[in-house]
């Protein structure tokens, strides 16, 4: 983990927190945080299945901002941790509806970085008159060129870390490296879905900041989380129609947004997000010339509370 950008409002609590039954197999934990008459807004991770941290309720002046956020379906705190199962796009909307009914809410700023950008830009697309607009980072759209870089491109910047992520693969397998690694880590047995997960959090989180930061702590946590949900969610195309985010644009193209993205980021590459900006009449584009896919690299830090803070003085962004 880097060190804690300033740009970053003060550690804060959340004023309640809980679960949530969504179904009867899942149920996620929530968050509120900040002044509960404040502008509200939804905070969206990534992954999918990578969870929250305390360092995400930052972005917002709390004094300002009413923040909702909750752990997705089988990341962090919500259970079964690493469920696949009735886990898609469209139920992850229904539960964000279904906090924001919890939460009496009309309107929300939708936030999201990375998987958390395609969620609120789906999220926004199926309930265009709940968004009062998007702070988006690291576009992510899952489509089919963007899931091939992931798992193959980038070996072009890390080929010692694709070598490490298709050494468990038997050479007949590694032509399909995402079929190979959802089908172990889709399996029931731990010994065939632990490794498979592992190695697949590894292979993601070494190259998500620019500059190479301090080895974290293993999490099972997240490992279990994000190997298994990303593999699922890009397996089936996150559950939508190829293009249809950028097909769609159109639904929420008259709300205000801005796009903040790191020049290097070798995970969710600027050209998706170039194409978002260019489909997007009005939008903003920061993009950060020194950085990588991380939210808590200082230049993208900065550019998002500066997002929020435009958003919370004059209702858009320039």
């Amino acid at each position: 983990m880097p060190a804690i950008p300033t740009a970053l409002f003060p550690a804060i609590a959340p004023a309640q927190h809980g679960m949530l039954e969504v179904d009867a197999l899942h149920t996620i934990y929530w968050e509120e945080v900040g002044n509960p008459n404040g502008i509200p807004v939804v905070f969206l991770h990534g992954g999918p299945g990578a969870g929250l941290s305390p360092q995400h309720r930052r972005f917002f002046d709390p004094e300002h901002y009413r923040v909702i956020l909750f752990d997705q379906r089988g990341a962090g705190k919500s259970t079964p941790l690493g469920e696949w199962r009735n886990n898609t796009t469209q139920l992850l909307i229904s539960d964000m509806e279904t906090l924001r009914l919890k939460f009496g809410i009309d309107q929300w700023l939708v936030f999201g970085g990375s998987w958390g950008s395609t969620l609120a830009l789906a999220y926004g697309q199926a309930h265009p008159e709940r968004c009062l607009g998007f702070v988006l980072r690291g576009i992510f759209m899952c489509a089919a060129e963007e899931v091939e870089w992931f798992l193959n491109g980038v070996q072009w910047f890390y080929p010692e870390l694709y070598e490490e992520f298709v050494a468990p693969i038997p050479l007949d397998e590694r032509g399909d490296l995402l079929t190979a690694y959802a089908t172990r880590m889709l399996s029931d047995d731990p010994d065939v879905y632990w490794p498979a997960a592992r190695a697949w959090s590894r292979f993601e989180g070494r190259r998500v900041f620019l500059l190479p930061q301090p080895e974290e702590a293993a999490s099972d946590t997240l490992d279990l989380g994000v190997g298994r949900l990303e593999s699922h969610y890009m397996a089936n195309g996150a559950f939508l129609r190829e293009g249809q985010l950028l097909a769609d644009l159109g639904r929420i193209a008259h709300l205000p947004s801005v796009i903040v993205q790191g020049r290097y980021d070798v995970i969710c590459p600027p050209l998706t997000a170039h194409r978002l900006h260019r489909a997007w009449p009005g939008s903003v584009m920061r993009m950060i010339p020194d950085a990588g896919h991380g939210a808590m690299e200082s230049g993208i830090a900065q550019a998002l509370v500066d997002a929020t803070e435009q958003f919370r003085r004059i209702g858009r962004f320039e």
